[in-house]
């Protein structure tokens, strides 16, 4: 029955997941292990999200909302007032709002090296993917994007930008929204760890989207709760294309609470960006960024060897190799807590 597989899967790899802690500490033989591969929060969710979670478990016997009403309000008190919708996480709203505008067959475009589900998911909805690489320094060339992105019906751009950190400015944002007649998707995931806004964009353009996540600030990765900021004409056909129930009960509600804790935040963006400036300080081949995460050349080493070598030391670390267009040599490394940084920096030394 193989051979009714599709074709854009057979003799194909998926998405490149990290290595998991437990296995790396039971094949080496370490009671606690650096978890710095996926840029997740180290801090457990705000209480305030426990205790909202814990109560939504009572109802868990029903549906939840199919318009994540509880969500959108907080969403609204947080941001003010703008359009949104949600997903399964981040992946859960691209891949919505691809099967709401993409036809089979038609162009997606994505400036690479970056996230890699963009080009798996516009795959999987059959569109052709033309990918546009960014300058030597991981800079976005707005002339350049727009020229590939003529024709196409969307286009999907990173800032801050994974793996490599950096953010595009607002600015070159506008040209490229302004020089093209597609839907641009700005991937903001970690854009609450950068000095950076993009929401004023929203209200001077329709065709932008801008996709955010509870699991990077607010520390709810286990839940899979994503959200874009929508224009006005997209909201209804979206929520036609979206999975009934994406978001359930308990996930909505955790994450209407982790918004209302406003102190929680600031904790969490403070320690990333001490932490970050540190390891730019100490380890010279690192990468300014804005994200939660660095990205450091390891050359001669290639970023599988690197990885390797310090997971040998306790240090679980990602190897960018899997990154369209990078280069062999990187490897992204996720801020922790306070022991897993004081142990990657011994162990990158030693490296």
């Amino acid at each position: 029955m193989q051979r009714w597989v599709r074709a854009c899967f057979a003799g194909r790899t998926g998405y490149s997941y990290a290595k998991k802690a437990e296995e790396v500490a039971r094949e080496l033989g370490i009671d606690r292990v650096a978890r710095l591969a996926s840029n997740e929060n180290p801090r457990p969710p705000s209480p305030a999200a426990i205790e909202a979670a814990t109560a939504a478990l009572r109802t868990a016997n029903r549906y939840p909302d199919e318009r994540a009403s509880v969500l959108v309000e907080a969403l609204r008190r947080y941001h003010g007032d703008y359009r949104f919708v949600t997903g399964a996480g981040m992946d859960g709203v691209i891949e919505t709002v691809i099967r709401t505008v993409v036809e089979p067959g038609e162009t997606v475009v994505v400036s690479t090296p970056t996230f890699s589900f963009y080009a798996l998911a516009a795959t999987a909805h059959g569109a052709r993917v033309v990918t546009v690489p960014r300058r030597e320094d991981f800079s976005v060339d707005p002339a350049g994007f727009i020229e590939a992105s003529r024709g196409a019906k969307l286009a999907f751009l990173c800032s801050p930008n994974n793996p490599t950190g950096n953010s595009v400015p607002p600015e070159d944002v506008e040209e490229i929204l302004e020089g093209t007649e597609g839907l641009l998707f700005l991937d903001n995931a970690y854009v609450d760890f950068a000095d950076i806004d993009y929401r004023p964009l929203m209200r001077r353009h329709e065709n932008l989207v801008i996709g955010r996540t509870m699991s990077k600030i607010f520390a709810l990765a286990g839940l899979r709760v994503g959200y874009a900021f929508v224009p006005e004409w997209l909201e209804p056909f979206y929520h036609r294309a979206a999975t009934p129930f994406a978001l359930n009960s308990v996930s909505l509600a955790a994450a209407a609470g982790a918004l209302g804790d406003a102190e929680r935040v600031r904790e969490t963006r403070d320690h990333v960006r001490r932490w970050r400036q540190r390891f730019l300080e100490e380890i010279p081949e690192t990468y300014s960024s804005d994200a939660n995460f660095v990205m450091i050349d390891v050359t001669p080493l290639s970023g599988d060897e690197a990885t390797e070598r310090l997971a040998a030391k306790g240090v679980l670390v990602r190897s960018c190799t899997s990154f369209p267009g990078l280069g062999n040599s990187y490897i992204r490394v996720s801020i922790g807590e306070d022991w897993e940084n004081v142990r990657f920096l011994e162990a990158i030394e030693n490296l």
